[in-house]
């Protein structure tokens, strides 16, 4: 093979793996342009989130798809809105239940913006974690088109908690800052250590009394070891300086001796 076709075979296989590479792509046809959600709830309120899409027809070929939600939130209402480059609303659509399907995004309508806002009960905690915190689906948008195919636009997760356990979480939280400080004064909260990690295994049980009682005992555990190292410091630094007077003291009186005993013979 001569120096150009091998040149020009270079080119035809790259050209063939950006082919490739292309068609191995997912197509999507919207981007998220901003997003309203609550990072955490309680468990039996009502939240509300919205989520605005644009971008729709990226792809020059989907120029109509239809959009899709599904959620965890119970006694649910979804709204979707329609507007145009303008920014007016062009139509508006309702919908009721954890899912909903059928809401057509199309070009021919003007449609360049969609707006999705929802709103439910934030359920119940399944199963409780300190770490991570424990979550569930505010939120799945998924974009459908003929054919059966779908693509996931963005799903939206929220950690919940009920007063309790928010409570739990908050001494918890407490107990590993004190650890954290202790540390840092250069003590070893080993036992403050183990109430912690107690505290967090009584959490994801959900024994929430017990979890409060071991971190406020971590608390206090990791106080007294920072306490107790804070004072064999301070003791430390006395003796040192004990020990520095008690020199110069020394210094002092044997140079005074020597300063008399040249005097005698002089």
């Amino acid at each position: 093979m001569t120096k150009t076709n091998s040149s020009r075979f270079s080119r035809v296989a790259l050209a063939g793996l950006l082919v490739l590479l292309v068609a191995a792509a997912p197509v999507t046809a919207a981007s998220i342009a901003n997003e309203d959600v609550p990072q955490e709830a309680q468990v039996g309120t009502q939240v509300t989130a919205t989520i605005t899409l644009d971008e729709l027809y990226q792809n020059p070929t989907l120029e109509s798809w239809q959009l899709e939600g599904t959620t965890e939130l119970t006694n649910v209402s979804w709204t979707v809105v329609y507007y145009d480059q303008t920014g007016s609303k062009v139509n508006q659509r309702e919908f009721t239940g954890q899912q909903f399907s059928g809401a057509p995004v199309s070009a021919d309508t003007g449609t360049s913006e969609v707006r999705v806002r929802i709103t439910g009960t934030v359920p119940r905690v399944q199963q409780f974690s300190y770490d991570p915190p424990q979550e569930f689906l505010l939120m799945e948008l998924t974009q459908t088109q003929e054919g059966g195919a779908s693509n996931t636009l963005g799903t939206w997760t929220t950690h919940h908690f009920t007063e309790r356990s928010d409570q739990a979480r908050n001494a918890i939280d407490e107990a590993q800052a004190a650890i954290d400080d202790a540390e840092a004064s250069g003590a070893n909260p080993q036992e403050a250590q183990t109430d912690f990690d107690d505290a967090v295994a009584a959490y994801n049980d959900g024994s929430f009394d017990v979890a409060i009682s071991l971190a406020n005992r971590a608390v206090d555990k990791a106080n007294a070891a920072q306490q107790s190292r804070q004072t064999r410091q301070t003791i430390i630094y006395a003796v040192a300086g004990l020990v520095v007077v008690g020199l110069i003291v020394g210094g002092f009186l044997y140079w005074r001796s020597q300063r008399q005993t040249y005097d005698r013979l002089g």
